[in-house]
């Protein structure tokens, strides 16, 4: 191809001046229409900051998120042990309450035996109490039971006064019939709109159910009073309520308090023996003795131990004997077991020999009876020789107890006594 030819060509294919600034222009503001629409996108990670006024009241999951954001943050930035251990703390606290709210609330919403006066109490600000006293009782007790209010359980107007003015609730605990509405369930009815003092669970009655009714007593009791200690003792023993709130006073600041009669007994391995162990094998070679734990007659545990039950109830085992069920859900727990002999005296002589010496009892009742032996006919006596005087439960001011605080007196009916501390007799 010649010169001329190629030059032909290269001018019939060269772009017009004023086109080719056209373009350029045009490129240019395509280039920032895009950019522009790049800076406006949101950025879907980040969330936007909110005024004061638009602030709304968070609940317990929000404040737990919150909070292990801070723990994340304290551990990233600062490193500091002790600011990520209370971080860590004040998120369990959360999570045990809210738990702990939401099972109490199932427990109590569930249950078609309690009365419409309990469930009210969670629609009404819970006030603090010193102690909630449940009193194991059964369909054939009735006797027991007016023993009972005929000796140390105040009665009507001063059951409702030990409420209000000592924080003290005392109530008969009983579940239901194997046939629900039937005569026995009808008998609790009745003698409830007499007296108005029982607690009624979600529980079928049984001898061998002993160990789910304790279970379900402490679940139930402590979604409905929010008290510092939980007491449960059977309706054949004797007790002096105000020695009782006295010696759950000196525990009231520590945590995770478990107050009884601590035993060790043999694991009895051959059936058709009282107390027999049909779980034997857990605990060893046939001989073997129990773990430490509280006597069944009366106990008292502090409320975390208590919210521990309710928000673990359906994994908590049974085992055939009710105290020892109790002694085994707190092993592996930071719990301090206090053992007061007090809480187990025998009856006259020998716990009124012990108020005449100083040593006012808890509670009084036979060993070889696991209560006292025919306590309808025995138990006024009990009462007028060991019980405290009339006056002791209301002049007492169980809110300034402490431990080896000064002595507080204590009244029997016929002795001036002087109390201090815990004596093991």
């Amino acid at each position: 191809m010649s010169v001329k030819s190629r030059g032909e060509y290269a001018s019939k294919h060269v772009v017009p001046k004023n086109l080719a600034l056209l373009l350029c222009f045009a490129s240019f503001f395509a280039g920032m229409f895009f950019t522009n629409r790049m800076l406006m996108m949101p950025d879907a990670k980040v969330i936007p900051r909110t005024s004061r006024t638009d602030e709304r009241p968070v609940d317990c999951d929000l404040k737990i998120r919150v909070l292990k954001k801070e723990a994340n943050s304290s551990r990233g930035i600062s490193g500091s042990q002790q600011s990520i251990q209370t971080v860590d703390k004040a998120i369990s606290d959360l999570e045990i309450k809210l738990t702990a709210a939401r099972a109490g609330r199932e427990t109590v919403l569930n249950d078609p035996k309690i009365s419409k006066d309990l469930k009210n109490v969670e629609s009404t600000p819970k006030r603090k109490y010193l102690m909630v006293i449940g009193i194991n009782t059964a369909f054939s007790s009735r006797k027991r039971r007016d023993s009972v209010r005929a000796t140390w359980m105040p009665q009507a107007e001063m059951r409702k006064k030990l409420e209000e003015e000592k924080g003290i609730i005392i109530r008969f605990v009983i579940g239901h019939s194997s046939t629900l509405g039937g005569i026995l369930d009808k008998a609790i009815e009745a003698e409830e709109r007499v007296h108005g003092d029982f607690l009624r669970l979600q529980h079928t009655e049984g001898y061998l159910e002993l160990s789910g009714k304790t279970k379900t007593y402490f679940a139930t009791v402590v979604s409905l009073w929010d008290a510092e200690f939980y007491v449960k003792v059977d309706d054949d023993v004797h007790v002096n309520l105000a020695t009782l709130g006295l010696t759950l006073a000196e525990h009231r600041k520590k945590p995770r308090v478990y107050i009884g009669c601590m035993k060790s007994g043999p694991v009895l391995a051959r059936k058709g023996v009282k107390y027999h162990e049909p779980e034997y094998w857990k605990f060893g070679d046939v001989g073997n003795k129990y773990f430490r734990h509280a006597t069944g007659q009366l106990y008292a545990i502090s409320k975390d131990l208590a919210t521990y039950i309710s928000i673990n109830q359906n994994v908590l085992h049974k085992y055939a004997n009710e105290d020892v069920s109790l002694g085994s859900w707190f092993i592996g727990l930071d719990v301090e077991h206090v053992n007061d002999r007090r809480l187990c005296c025998g009856t006259p002589p020998d716990c009124e020999r012990k108020a005449q010496a100083g040593n006012i009892c808890v509670a009084s009742f036979d060993w070889q009876c696991s209560g006292i032996c025919m306590s309808v006919k025995r138990i006024m006596g009990v009462h007028k020789q060991c019980g405290e005087d009339t006056n002791a439960l209301w002049t007492t001011n169980f809110s300034q107890t402490t431990r080896n605080s000064d002595s507080v007196k204590v009244h029997t009916r016929d002795h001036a006594l002087t109390f201090i501390g815990v004596k093991d007799v």
